[in-house]
């Protein structure tokens, strides 16, 4: 049996982890759960799955959790950065899932590593901001970090039997997002309410964004340097609107293996969580006379410009994609605040990108203090 701790219960990814917890209840149990602010929701997990521990952000959401649960539930209820180490590091815990939003996810990824945890990565973000020291220090303790994403999941499942065949490329695949074929004028005009309504996938605000303007692509694609140990050379990003096939690695042959199946974000969490086996699923399979034309087109990086940023960030190397993530965190979070329009996003990304000094081999001191300055420098300029 494999015991979780869950870093983002409450959210899309987290929510989905525990719903393959329930069915598959002699594999899988939960040691310890961690949320933000969905406090009732964190509560009623609580009383589902008891957990010995739960970590909140703040000591305001720990007192209304305890309210929240019931007189004489035995749980530990922490908060703040001590609580969020504490829940990562438990000693029952043996594998722990990054689902957290965001470069906060971070620290407590690597307190887990540190502690020796295996780790279940949906959080990106981690591997975007430090993903030379994650690879370090996992090495370092010996221990395996399995892809959630799609895209990586898929090239995960495609190397399976492949340790001896090097990669020659991998193509990360793009559903476009909402506003694909449109031009800038257009981009202009687009709206809050149509950049959430993504038309293959149901994920959370910020990666729902992202999707959209296509930044989401641009931090797989350094992630999946760090995943794969790839130069930016051999990745590529090309858009498939059907979001049948999730990824696909090209080796030196010209051999192609792909991975398909219905979008369905428990189908990676599931091959992540029950690693190396495959779990039987109740899944809804593909039908390939359901889609009888799977199409593919090269992504236009001029209209949505994250893309072509991402991929500055990456061959610069260093604390630029650190940087760039944390102004574009600022810019989504402005941008679903309605404080900043679609467009306005990517020419803030580059204004902070050129405004705030470049590390070329940074330490996690290095990160968060480019981290820190990067947010300073994109709110002055909302």
């Amino acid at each position: 049996m494999k015991s979780l701790c869950i870093l983002g219960s409450t959210g899309s990814i987290g929510q989905n982890t525990l719903r393959i917890v329930e069915q598959f209840p002699e594999l899988f149990c939960v040691k310890a759960l961690v949320a933000k602010s969905n406090i009732t929701r964190l509560a009623e997990q609580i009383q589902r799955f008891r957990p010995e521990m739960a970590a909140v952000f703040d000591s305001n959401s720990a007192q209304k959790l305890s309210q929240l649960l019931p007189a004489g539930l035995k749980i530990d209820i922490l908060s703040g950065p001590d609580g969020l180490k504490a829940a990562a590091t438990l000693g029952s815990v043996t594998l722990v899932v990054g689902a957290m939003v965001g470069a906060a996810g971070l620290i407590p990824v690597l307190d887990a590593i540190t502690a020796g945890k295996d780790i279940a990565l949906a959080n990106k973000e981690t591997r975007v901001v430090a993903g030379e020291l994650i690879k370090k220090l996992a090495r370092q303790k010996k221990r395996s970090i399995y892809p959630v994403d799609s895209e990586h999941s898929a090239i995960f499942q495609c190397l399976a039997g492949e340790s001896n065949n090097p990669i020659e490329k991998i193509y990360l695949t793009a559903s476009g997002g909402p506003f694909r074929g449109m031009n800038l004028n257009q981009l202009l005009k687009v709206t809050k309410t149509e950049a959430l309504n993504h038309p293959n996938w149901c994920m959370g605000d910020k990666v729902t964004i992202d999707s959209a303007s296509m930044m989401n692509k641009g931090l797989e694609a350094i992630e999946a340097r760090w995943l794969f140990d790839l130069s930016p050379d051999q990745i590529d990003v090309i858009v498939h609107p059907q979001s049948i096939i999730h990824s696909i690695v090209q080796f030196e042959d010209g051999s192609m293996k792909a991975q398909m199946g219905i979008p369905d974000m428990r189908l990676p969490i599931q091959y992540a969580l029950g690693f190396p086996k495959r779990l039987k699923s109740n899944f809804p399979r593909f039908n390939f006379l359901d889609y009888p034309k799977l199409t593919f087109e090269k992504p236009d990086k001029q209209v949505f410009k994250n893309l072509s940023i991402a991929y500055e960030a990456m061959h610069k190397g260093g604390n630029m994609p650190c940087i760039m993530n944390a102004a574009n965190e600022i810019t989504v979070d402005a941008f679903l605040c309605d404080r900043l329009s679609f467009s306005e996003m990517p020419e803030i990304i580059e204004k902070v990108m050129r405004r705030v000094a470049f590390i070329s081999d940074p330490d996690i001191n290095d990160y968060s203090h480019s981290d820190s300055e990067a947010r300073k420098v994109a709110m002055s300029l909302l």
